[in-house]
């Protein structure tokens, strides 16, 4: 926290002339006092409850967490920009009226061969908007109670992250992760807008932890199977690279598991099982889809750095980042917007919680080398594929420093950096102290470079 707010200060005086809104310090200061504070308290207080206790506290306590954003941005955001939007709104109002849409065809008995007709053979994004009509239909076109049920969503996502974590690393670590993901900023911000990273972080969360139960399940029968695959399939409806990414994460996780949690009978079993269904059901459009991101996979980095070099407002120096820079930070970035930038009003609001992001990395690396060591891979090797798989992708895409292409991830990382932060003994704390050192001139250089790029040092 020491280091959040010296940085803050000293930003803040040396760009003077572009210190953010007042509001937008506050927001920053409670996502981080807010996180950083009450993990430590709840995780202390709650350690002595039941595990019954523990998931009641969590999921209510997770739900009124988000519940008290979902209302207070509703109609923050309906003051600050005269509609229930964020900032600068594009997709969210998008998928609203396609919701909408959908809503009418359904109520009118059309059918969605338009929408489908619509979609042009492009099925990643569809989803969300599916999803939106037939929630409408059901509730009206109420943006409010759709929001409500975000607030829901990620107080059960809390719930599946604490079941994982403790399957796969005791209950201490998984109760640390759950109180991590209650309290982390960049979840609970999604719960006041209209985007799918609610639902698809849910849907994702869900997938590892009913494959983790499948892996682990000595009982071999399609009630076990058959989650994991169902999920899957909508994750490719969500955004093709995360359906990818689970169906790596699966099969790496049949191929290189622990024997003790899996005999060998059974994962040759399940292996030609489940590449049976993958290969009958995965075809067609969503085959082209999937052939289509590979041939554009090292095109789209550079041809979206060079554009925004060379856009009006954009930053010069964008297009000499690459995957080159981008991979080596990949557990740390982004890094946070801590002065004022025309349109990046929303990176700013939300700028404290890519400062945890930035803070837990330590503990990220710290596990993932602390696996290594000790030739523990195997026994985590689920959630680590999965986790390192995207974030690879993201970092050779044009989103690498986007932080709303990181939300599938981000419970994953909190789960390893539960798990880093119960290994660090006293011996390893020095170099804590010296990542805080490397985060503080990293957090200047990043704001400077925002400003310098844009020719306003």
């Amino acid at each position: 926290m020491l280091i959040y707010v010296s940085a803050l200060v000293l930003i803040s005086i040396v760009f003077m002339s572009h210190a953010m809104a007042f509001a937008f310090y506050l927001f920053g200061l409670i996502e981080v006092v807010g996180f950083f504070y009450f993990s430590n308290l709840l995780t202390r207080k709650w350690s002595t409850y039941s595990p019954k206790h523990f998931q009641n506290n969590l999921f209510y306590t997770a739900f009124f967490i988000r519940l008290a954003w979902v209302l207070f941005s509703y109609y923050y955001y309906t003051v600050m920009t005269g509609q229930p939007f964020e900032f600068y709104t594009a997709d969210a109002k998008m998928y609203h009226e396609t919701g909408i849409s959908i809503h009418s065809l359904l109520s009118n008995h059309q059918g969605l061969g338009s929408f489908f007709d619509s979609l042009k053979g492009s099925y990643s994004d569809a989803g969300y908007s599916l999803y939106l009509g037939f929630v409408y239909y059901f509730i009206g076109d109420s943006i409010l109670i759709e929001r409500l049920l975000k607030a829901l969503y990620g107080a059960l996502t809390c719930i599946l992250v604490y079941k994982l974590a403790v399957r796969n690393f005791g209950e201490e670590v998984g109760r640390m992760a759950a109180i991590f993901c209650m309290l982390m900023p960049n979840l609970i911000y999604y719960c006041g807008l209209h985007l799918k990273e609610v639902e698809m972080v849910l849907l994702t969360v869900w997938f590892v932890e009913r494959t983790d139960a499948m892996l682990r399940n000595r009982n071999f029968n399609f009630r076990e199977i058959a989650p994991p695959l169902i999920i899957v399939g909508l994750l490719f409806f969500f955004r093709t690279v995360l359906g990818i990414t689970a169906l790596f994460a699966l099969f790496t996780s049949l191929i290189f598991s622990s024997t003790k949690a899996m005999g060998v009978g059974k994962r040759y079993l399940l292996i030609l099982w489940v590449a049976g269904t993958v290969v009958y059901f995965i075809g067609g459009r969503i085959s082209t889809e999937v052939e289509a991101v590979w041939k554009d996979r090292e095109n789209n980095q550079k041809i979206s750095m060079e554009y925004r070099s060379v856009q009006e407002g954009g930053n010069k120096y964008a297009k000499f980042a690459s995957a080159a820079v981008f991979a080596p930070l990949i557990f740390v970035i982004p890094f946070p917007s801590m002065i004022s930038t025309e349109g990046q009003e929303n990176t700013q609001l939300v700028h404290g919680g890519n400062y945890v992001k930035n803070l837990m990395a330590f503990f990220i690396i710290f596990a993932l080398y602390w696996v290594i060591k000790n030739k523990k891979w195997r026994d985590y090797i689920l959630i680590s594929s999965f986790t390192i798989g995207y974030l690879i992708i993201i970092a050779l895409s044009a989103f690498a420093q986007s932080e709303r292409f990181h939300q599938p991830a981000l419970p994953f990382l909190l789960i390893i950096a539960a798990f880093g932060l119960s290994k660090v003994t006293n011996s390893e704390k020095k170099y804590f102290k010296w990542y805080l050192i490397f985060l503080f001139v990293a957090l200047i250089a990043w704001n400077w470079f925002k400003l310098a790029g844009r020719g306003l040092t």
